[in-house]
């Protein structure tokens, strides 16, 4: 039986950070209707000197409790700064979030861009 993307979804744009040591979630996804794929990324190229930030991925395996899949902390200015978001591929139930904290420095403006495909069968 092939498999085919039933529905495309690009979600992009800016997330802002309100103040420091407040998790924002750039991205929460499912449960969907069907299995499905997400990947992305996020451009740290705003932070600066003094700024730290932490990226945190998350699935909920069971469709309920998110466990924390990657945690990875930066500090401005980063050399290398976009990140990518691989591509996972979750059961229906599943569900997904990446979200962000900034814990020093001035809050910034983080442009992210994420695919998320909605799997289907002929």
């Amino acid at each position: 039986m092939p498999v085919i993307v039933k529905q495309k979804e690009d979600i992009y744009g800016t997330v802002s950070i309100p103040a420091l040591n407040t998790p924002v979630a750039v991205l929460e996804k499912g449960p969907l209707e069907d299995d499905y794929i997400v990947e992305g990324y996020l451009d740290l190229s705003v932070l600066e000197s003094g700024d730290a930030f932490e990226v945190r991925e998350y699935i909920a395996v069971d469709g309920t409790n998110y466990r924390i899949f990657l945690r990875c902390a930066f500090q401005g200015p980063v050399g290398e700064p976009v990140i990518r978001f691989h591509t996972k591929t979750l059961l229906s139930f599943m569900k997904y979030k990446v979200e962000v904290v900034q814990t020093s420095g001035t809050p910034r403006s983080i442009p992210y861009g994420f695919v998320v495909e909605v799997l289907g069968t002929l």
